[in-house]
This record gives structure tokens, C-alpha cells and sequence, in this order.
């Protein structure tokens, strides 16, 4: 992904979400994913897939169950 779809693409989350917090991390050794950040906080991995010239994006968010509050 470049510097220039990372932006857009975090532009984008911050927008939809109304979360200025949201920040989107190049992942050193992958080229066609990011880390989203919430704050300092790892929320998960977005990647990029084409098919056919068409571009989109995949969330994957990781919640781990002992973040989970107890009810």
C-alpha cells in the first residue's frame, strides 16, 4: 500500500467511525496490509485485495476474550 492509500484509507475510517484516534501502521515485512491502531491500542489488520482492477479492503479486528468485561 503507499503513503498516499494509507492516508486516504485512514481519512476514511476516521471519517466513518468519527474517530480522530484511528491510525492506520505500515507493517514492515507486508506490503498489501496495515495495523489499525485506536490510540496506542492494536485493534487489528486491514488488507488490500484486487480483482479485476477493482480495489477494496478487509478489516480483521482481534478482540481477545480477557478484554471482554465480565457480566
Amino acid at each position: 500500500m503507499t503513503p498516499n492509500e494509507i492516508a486516504r484509507l485512514q481519512a476514511y475510517l476516521q471519517g466513518k467511525f468519527n474517530n480522530n484516534m484511528i491510525k492506520l501502521i505500515r507493517r514492515p515485512k507486508a506490503n498489501d496490509s496495515v495495523e489499525m491502531m485506536l490510540g496506542e491500542e492494536f485493534i487489528g489488520v486491514i488488507y488490500r485485495d484486487e480483482d479485476e482492477g477493482e480495489v477494496s479492503y478487509s478489516m480483521n479486528v482481534c478482540v481477545l476474550e480477557e478484554d471482554l468485561p465480565k457480566i
